[in-house]
């Protein structure tokens, strides 16, 4: 499991929903909203943080059981997200423009050899921070522990 050095402040409640559940959130194409996070037990949290979510059959698992835990709590099913088949954190050989931009507007930029040397998860959480609906206090603590400036 990979929690990020910028997510302390609200990891060990879980109390925001953290990067790699946001991944398996994109990868099995439900949308989440943090009110309904918190609806949710610390038990189906720590559920969610847990069960993998890469095969085709561990997906249909962790979509079917983030469905029970919704329509329980809510009494709704997760709204769909359509499915990247080639999602851009998986593409080391190109920066996307809002990490780009992002990072201009902090006087930095990130070379093509530092975005490949990026895992996946930090390629993902450098996208989803970046994005400009997306409150990105945390791009630049991101960007220092991911050893991408000092």
């Amino acid at each position: 499991m990979t929690f990020f050095k910028f997510e302390a402040d609200f990891i060990e409640a879980l109390r925001c929903i953290p990067m790699q559940v946001r991944l398996k959130l994109d990868t099995c194409g439900i949308k989440l909203k943090l009110q309904d996070w918190n609806h949710f037990t610390q038990t189906e949290r720590q559920t969610l943080v847990e069960l993998p979510c890469v095969t085709t059959a561990e997906i249909a698992t962790y979509r079917e059981y983030l469905n029970q835990i919704l329509i329980q709590h809510t009494g709704e099913s997760g709204t769909d997200l359509p499915i990247d088949e080639h999602p851009p954190w998986m593409d080391a050989g190109t920066i996307p423009e809002s990490v780009t931009a992002k990072a201009q507007e902090l006087g930095l930029t990130i070379t093509g050899e530092q975005w490949m040397a990026l895992g996946a998860i930090e390629r993902f959480a450098l996208i989803k921070l970046s994005r400009s609906s997306h409150e990105n206090k945390n791009f630049l603590p991101a960007l220092r522990e991911f050893q991408l400036v000092e």
